[in-house]
């Protein structure tokens, strides 16, 4: 049998850094801090920014969205909560985000 050529592997992308563990945060932590209350579609997209930035951040809603998968008015409200000690900061990012005038 004739001797094959040599086979070079492409190479395949590094390997991602590991990014830190956001940590987990309990309803009962003392040190929250309400940073801004909306709708849950909305609060979803804030905690995944809050998270993006290591900013660990709890949702509090006094409705079980499984439960009730449609929201009247203030009823599905949630509360979005981090640690005292990021509040300014998140609250920096919200008014980043935030929509308003646009100057040229």
């Amino acid at each position: 049998m004739p001797r094959r050529g040599k086979v070079i592997r492409f190479p395949g992308a590094p390997p991602a850094p590991p990014r830190p563990p956001v940590r987990q945060l309990r309803d009962d932590d003392p040190g929250l801090v309400e940073v801004y209350r909306c709708v849950q579609a909305e609060a979803l997209v804030i905690k995944s920014l809050f998270e993006s930035e290591g900013i660990p951040t709890l949702l509090r809603s006094r409705l079980a969205q499984s439960v009730y998968p449609f929201t009247v008015g203030d009823q599905g409200e949630v509360v979005i909560l981090v640690p005292e000690a990021e509040a300014a900061r998140s609250r920096l990012l919200l008014a980043r985000i935030a929509p308003g005038p646009s100057f040229p």
